[in-house]
């Protein structure tokens, strides 16, 4: 298989979800999002046709809006997933629900259709031991903001079929992006570097070495980094970091155990963007 798939289904809505959704969208696949309940459907629906408007207004968009989204869908029911080549999995970062999200998603698929975990830390290859057809399973990790982004990190699973690596990185290629393909491993590549300097960065200001805008200013300044570790933690939010560095924790030791700082955070709901503060104060948008 190459190009894009002709449909495409995403589980999950949110922020991720909708990106991904977006990004094969306007690529010209059939997209159906399916959502936990109506409401978050309806948000679903809304964040796609925000950012197809936006891909409209930059001239990125071929066609128009309403041919574009004449080829989404959203819903509550798995079933609407049937006939996907491809289904990319976004739902939040735990291992039970990603799992018991996937198995209930491939119940609904061909044989031969894919399914993809847009997972930033989890274990691929665990993953797909809770699948039946765990060589049909890949991890398509997107990023955030996912129009913008030019990378996609394929994580290959230990039982990934040659096929659908094959195929995983010339989705990639079709959306635009680059494809990093990386060995099943806790935290891949870029998760487990992005993650070690933010908590480093964290551990900065608890010791008082600087204040945030000027460590997250030594990394733009002097590293070239586009944006700095503590804000990235913001836009990515603190809870997900927090459950990326849990999970790493326990997986490859203590130099990724959660500083102090971060678990305080959390605590009070300081999540980043998504609350309007974390390391930094965030305008409601």
């Amino acid at each position: 298989m190459t190009g894009i798939p002709s449909r495409v289904g995403v589980l999950g809505g949110g922020r991720m979800g909708a990106g991904i959704a977006h990004a094969f969208l306007v690529k010209g696949a059939r997209v159906g999002i399916v959502e936990r309940d109506a409401a978050a459907a309806v948000g679903a629906r809304d964040r796609v046709t925000a950012a197809v408007i936006s891909s409209a207004d930059r001239g990125t968009l071929a066609g128009s809006v309403q041919e574009a989204l004449a080829r989404l869908q959203t819903s509550t029911d798995y079933t609407s997933l049937a006939g996907c080549e491809l289904v990319v999995e976004a739902v939040p970062e735990d291992f039970e629900l990603k799992a018991a999200a996937l198995r209930s998603v491939e119940a609904q698929l061909d044989e031969q259709a894919f399914l993809a975990s847009n997972t930033s830390s989890l274990a691929i290859s665990g993953l797909a031991a809770q699948l039946q057809r765990p060589a049909n399973f890949v991890g398509l990790h997107f990023f955030n903001p996912v129009p913008s982004s030019t990378l996609i990190e394929v994580v290959l699973g230990t039982e990934t079929s040659v096929e659908l690596a094959t195929a995983a990185k010339a989705w990639t290629e079709a959306l635009g992006k680059t494809a990093v393909v990386v060995h099943d491993t806790p935290g891949f590549a870029s998760s487990r570097l992005g993650v070690a300097i933010a908590l480093e960065a964290m551990r900065m200001v608890e010791e008082g070495v600087a204040s945030e805008a000027d460590i997250d200013a030594a990394m733009v300044l002097g590293y070239r980094h586009p944006t700095g570790p503590l804000r990235t933690t913001d836009i990515v939010g603190l809870d997900v970091r927090l459950g990326i560095a849990e999970y790493l924790y326990s997986t490859l030791g203590e130099r990724f155990a959660p500083p102090q700082i971060l678990r305080d955070k959390v605590a009070r709901g300081e999540l980043g963007r998504k609350t309007g503060r974390g390391f930094f104060e965030w305008p409601a948008e």
